[in-house]
């Protein structure tokens, strides 16, 4: 048995390394979590009739009808399971496509190639290949059905080095041009060719009407009719035209709308929460975008996380078959998002017929994929799933690879435009998205600074200056985006890079200072500032506010302008955010959203001619209304639509006031009130078992196979605590975030790692650690007693810091790891000086 305390965590170390690196389309972990009951005054349960009814325009030919009908009539059970399920890169072989007749493989946003995330496009195409061959072997006597890769190209194909980059989609939905949509998803078709996959998973079709939630970026716009408006045209871009077949005999690739359907309309913005609003609302905002989807021939709709007034989407046959299929004649085929089986009511990770049942017909099961294909595989065999069902997700499967092609392709490294690696960030797909770049800026806030004048001397300060990953965001090589730097961009162009280009050309001379001081004074400075990459839920917030340690630039603008430089505020960000402070210390405010990797797109706009003249006007406008206060309760500052342009008529600014953004930002509490902070997550794992974590989100939920139930207990407010009752072995309770935080001045002085907790039953061993740069360490063996109540207990991080931590590079700055069962409430995780036992440094 692992001993956490001579052992250093090792067993964990892997385990919590592996679950933070594996992106994807869903978290990086199985999470397993209960389903709230209904929303008041609805029960999940859609009325298809009230749903508007469409016609699929793909018709499957006659012959490949016949073909399919042949396929099915001879494939065995065991290759129809098979067809249903689909691995991630992490976790299956070649040899596991042949042997389980695998329909489908993906890459989750942090998985790549011979376990490589950054592999080269060759290795990429190179695996394809390898997939294909063992899919279609038929040495067994099957019928050797080829695979599919799916891939998260949600703004270019932005997992491979070289790529293009294009702005997501919040800032193409500034830009208002339809037709320029349909060209960007045909160049990412043609990229994504390259290097030999088939499908992506895209466009992201969420209407997000709470920017608090953290894939807000990856919807156009919190309306429904711009989103509407774009959908068809990116779909086509994508797969050609509607009824198009033989894809793979052009420069296409399968699509897939996601998620359906409302995960933008989660309470509070949660990623993966619940939807409560009516069936109104739900069809004519979140529903709105399917219409056009549906009409261009999108092959693949995925499902959502999210739950409709308590029920899970994933698990929801009234949306899924009802209205998607039913109603919408939606002829494609449904695949689920990472793991969100395990989410529906009485599924786990492991078993989930329900989702079947309801309407999926292919589980996205990255690491659970062989538990899942064998209990699928068990229940049909014992009856418990009809043929018909099994039969119907394998048919839908089989006519959009017959769709594609992909039933007579040759292997990927022959088909149109494979390995023609100079189509990746070619010039003329760079000029596409430098257009988009241009077209995407909104322009809020112009005293007559702007154009800039390319002649002069320009600083241009802030540390997201020159940080293509940053001003990229999220899904961009890795699934958070974060880690990255300039070199792994190449052909790319930062900010500063297309800002010192465009003045020096001139004539002009530019000068790149982070923090804002200057060798010679300048004419003009612009000031880089706004949100870090994130991804998923990993973006979920408090409020709208940006986060504390982000507004260091607003002293920068003030200390600029005090000397009377004028200043340009551009802001990076993947939403609207109270930043009424960087608005009234600049002399124009612009917002850049996350542009991608053409960020001489930038200078575009603001720099002008020799004569003053502007180059190229602002023409974007307001994806989603901007908040004067970080609760929205006042309304918004600047309305859906707003955006000056330089002809725009000046106005005197009024200095917007300012309010108090509460705890944004604050590294301090980690976990409190039943609920980690904003970007953090709270998981239950067996050390010893890699691919056990599982992240707590809703409660009651079970882990560890039945040997843990996390409950909700209260402490001080309602259900402000959790409880872990273990029943036995090794577990590890860990509050973790995937980008790795800074305490080192806390460590510097007196501080301690604080954590609440009531112990109904003591563990035989336990132990406190933290993760820092993938390792663990057992600092204290902390063997925790039987408690009446809650007991603030404190480790100090110089402790932590002397066993060898990296206080600049904490990821877990709490796991308690326990032996032999234990039951465990867990309150609170933070950093602080009160605690009312202090545990010895062990």
């Amino acid at each position: 048995m692992l001993r956490y305390g001579k052992a250093g965590l090792v067993g964990l170390a892997g385990l919590l390394v592996a679950a933070c690196a594996a992106g994807q389309s869903g978290p990086p972990a199985s999470a397993v979590a209960g389903t709230s009951a209904g929303a008041a005054g609805g029960s999940g349960i859609a009325h298809p009739q009230d749903w508007p009814a469409y016609d699929y325009p793909v018709q499957t030919p006659p012959q490949d009808e016949a073909r399919i009908a042949d396929l099915l009539a001879r494939m065995t059970l065991e290759e129809k399971i098979g067809q249903l399920v689909q691995a991630d890169l992490c976790c299956v072989t070649p040899d596991d496509v042949r042997d389980y007749n695998l329909g489908s493989v993906l890459n989750g946003g942090n998985s790549g190639p011979y376990g490589n995330d950054l592999a080269p496009a060759s290795d990429w195409l190179r695996l394809a290949d390898e997939f294909y061959t063992a899919s279609v072997d038929r040495s067994d006597g099957g019928v050797g059905i080829p695979v599919i890769w799916g891939t998260d190209a949600v703004h270019g194909h932005a997992n491979i080095i070289g790529a293009t980059v294009f702005p997501h989609n919040i800032g193409l939905g500034a830009m208002r041009d339809v037709e320029l949509i349909e060209r960007i998803g045909a160049a990412t078709a043609a990229e994504v060719r390259v290097t030999g996959q088939e499908w992506t998973f895209a466009p992201t079709v969420a209407v997000p009407q709470d920017f608090r939630w953290g894939r807000a970026y990856e919807g156009y716009s919190s309306n429904p009719a711009l989103v509407a408006s774009y959908v068809g045209a990116m779909v086509r871009g994508l797969q050609g035209p509607p009824g198009n077949q033989d894809l793979l005999a052009g420069p296409h690739v399968l699509a897939s709308t996601k998620h359906f359907l409302a995960d933008g309309g989660t309470d509070n913005g949660t990623d993966q929460g619940d939807s409560s609003i009516d069936e109104t609302e739900l069809r004519e905002i979140h529903g709105a975008p399917y219409g056009p989807a549906i009409a261009e021939g999108v092959s693949t709709v995925m499902a959502s996380f999210s739950s409709w007034q308590g029920v899970k989407m994933t698990g929801n046959e009234s949306l899924l078959t009802g209205v998607l299929k039913d109603r919408m004649d939606f002829g494609g085929f449904t695949v689920s998002d990472w793991n969100a089986h395990g989410q529906v009511a009485g599924c786990t990770n492991e078993s989930c017929p329900q989702a079947l049942l309801a309407g999926i017909d292919m589980y996205m099961a990255p690491d659970s994929w062989r538990p899942i294909y064998n209990d699928l595989l068990t229940r049909a065999h014992a009856g418990e799933l009809p043929m018909a069902r099994i039969d119907d997700a394998v048919s839908r499967i089989l006519r959009v690879k017959a769709r594609l092609g992909l039933l007579d392709a040759p292997r990927p490294s022959q088909r149109y435009l494979s390995g023609q690696y100079d189509v990746l960030g070619a010039p003329e797909h760079r000029a596409l998205a430098r257009e988009a770049v241009r077209k995407s800026m909104v322009l809020l806030r112009n005293d007559g600074v702007l154009p800039l004048a390319p002649g002069g001397r320009l600083l241009v300060a802030g540390e997201g200056a020159d940080d293509i990953a940053r001003q990229s965001g999220g899904w961009t090589l890795s699934w958070q985006g974060t880690g990255l730097t300039n070199d792994l961009f190449p052909g790319a162009t930062s900010i500063w890079a297309g800002l010192q280009h465009g003045v020096e050309s001139a004539g002009g001379s530019a000068e790149l200072s982070p923090d804002g001081s200057f060798t010679q004074r300048p004419d003009a400075a612009v000031v880089v500032f706004g949100e870090r990459p994130y991804a998923e839920f990993q973006g979920d917030r408090a409020t709208l506010a940006l986060d504390s340690d982000l507004t260091g630039p607003y002293a920068t603008m003030q200390r600029l302008r005090e000397q009377g430089i004028p200043v340009v505020a551009l802001m990076i960000t993947g939403r609207p955010l109270y930043v009424n402070e960087a608005l009234n210390s600049a002399d124009a405010f612009v917002v850049a959203w996350l542009p991608g990797s053409e960020g001489a797109g930038v200078a575009d706009v603001l720099l002008g001619d020799s004569a003053g003249n502007a180059r190229f006007d602002f023409t974007g406008k307001l994806p989603a209304a901007w908040p004067r206060t970080p609760d929205m309760a006042d309304g918004a500052l600047f309305d859906f639509g707003y955006g000056l342009t330089y002809a725009s008529a000046p106005t005197a600014w009024e200095t917007l006031p300012l309010v108090a953004t509460g705890e944004v930002g604050d590294s301090r509490v980690w976990f409190s009130e039943g609920v980690p902070a904003a970007a953090w997550s709270l998981h239950i794992a067996d050390p010893g078992q890699p691919g056990s974590q599982t992240r707590i989100t809703t409660v009651p939920a079970e882990a560890l196979d039945g040997r843990a139930r996390i409950t909700a207990v209260n402490h001080v407010v309602q259900e402000g605590a959790r409880r872990f009752d273990i029943a036995s072995g090794e577990a590890a309770i860990s509050v973790s975030t995937f980008e790795p935080i800074d305490i080192t001045r806390e460590t510097n002085a007196d501080i301690m790692l604080l954590f609440t907790v009531k112990v109904d039953r003591a563990a035989e061993w336990s132990g406190i650690a933290m993760t820092s740069g993938g390792t663990n360490r057992a600092v204290s063996t902390a063997m925790l007693p039987v408690t009446e109540g809650y007991v603030r207990y404190g480790l100090p991080l110089k402790c932590l810091r002397d066993k060898g931590i990296d206080m600049a590079n904490v990821s877990a700055p709490f796991i308690l790891a326990t032996e032999g069962g234990a039951d465990v409430s867990l309150a609170e995780v933070r950093l602080g000086m009160d605690a009312e036992q202090i545990l010895p440094c062990s």
